[in-house]
């Protein structure tokens, strides 16, 4: 009996103590990381994040990939000022799309502040998803402002048709711009522009988006990213130009967990029924600005396909294996 009793202590034990290797999944990496995108590619979740750190030190990019949202591996600077001649400090908001094998990695860096300053948005590609990346034009892609968004936030998306758009945009303003074949430029919209802008109300920065049931979901950041309004809303459309009209804030701090969630993308393997919000936060104990983590919590739906508000956890998501 005595040894019948140790063995169940030793299981209720290591039971415990598995479960408590999964309870507390966020951050879902260690290091102060912010602005991510997440992104499926083959068998393989990646995320690729800004290393947030003093502008003049955030001059890089890492990326941390994994088999089921829980295991994370990082790939040490993907990216960095040295493969891009042109980019001085502030990289930042990766956002990366596959296209006839290679790995476009759109990126800001140099935080400009007028058209007379050198920076905006770059592309690097590379054969593989984990880097390296190289400079891909040797130049800014969007070097100027228009219709008044600061260049960056950059976000690629792939329409069902087979387009690519670049969404953009800083200083509440929020760009559309059509890719031509290689990423080297854009193609005009049929009225002769090169930029539409589609800011939705309250809009400040972070574009995202992706379709659901037909529909386009297209998603910010409001607030800012120093203070605990950071926030994330959302607008649902029939087309990729909208118009997009703000339904509802559906993520945000919570006073018990942490301050300044925002900045996210979504993550949703195809033929399944669940979508993960990774999103970027501040710890209650943390008040320098760049102490920001990565995070992943479920997104829901409700019957008419509007999004719950998603709460965030400490505990994350549990292991969800592509294969």
């Amino acid at each position: 009996m005595k040894t019948l009793y140790s063995i169940l202590t030793i299981l209720t034990l290591t039971s415990s103590c598995a479960q408590n290797e999964v309870a507390n999944n966020n951050p879902v990496f260690p290091g102060w990381y912010a602005d991510p995108e997440g992104i499926i590619f083959d068998d393989t979740y990646y995320i690729y994040p800004t290393f947030s750190a003093p502008y003049d030190k955030q001059v890089f990019l890492d990326a941390f990939s994994s088999p089921n949202l829980t295991d994370w591996t990082k790939h040490e600077h993907i990216l960095d000022t040295a493969a891009i001649k042109w980019a001085k400090r502030a990289m930042w908001a990766p956002s990366i799309i596959k296209k006839d094998s290679k790995y476009y990695l759109f990126f800001g860096a140099n935080d400009i502040q007028s058209d007379a300053e050198l920076g905006g948005i770059g592309v690097a590609v590379s054969d593989s998803p984990e880097g390296p990346f190289k400079d891909h034009l040797g130049k800014p892609l969007i070097g100027k402002f228009h219709n008044g968004a600061q260049p960056i936030d950059q976000f690629v998306f792939k329409d069902k048709d087979g387009s690519y758009y670049l969404y953009y945009g800083g200083w509440r303003h929020c760009n559309v711009a059509k890719l031509n074949d290689d990423f080297t430029g854009f193609i005009p919209f049929d009225d002769g522009s090169i930029f539409k802008e589609i800011t939705p109300e309250s809009y400040v920065e972070g574009p995202f988006m992706f379709i659901k049931d037909g529909k386009y979901y297209f998603m910010w950041s409001e607030g800012g990213w120093t203070g605990p309004d950071y926030s994330v809303a959302y607008a649902i459309s029939d087309s990729p130009f909208g118009p997009f009209e703000r339904v509802d804030k559906i993520l945000q701090q919570d006073p018990d967990i942490a301050t300044g969630a925002g900045h996210h993308s979504v993550i949703h393997a195809k033929d399944s029924e669940d979508y993960y919000m990774v999103y970027h936060r501040r710890p209650l104990d943390e008040t320098d600005q760049n102490s920001r983590e990565t995070c992943i919590d479920k997104m829901h739906f409700d019957e008419n396909g509007h999004i719950k508000p998603v709460k965030i956890t400490n505990e994350g998501v549990a292991e969800d294996p592509l294969q």
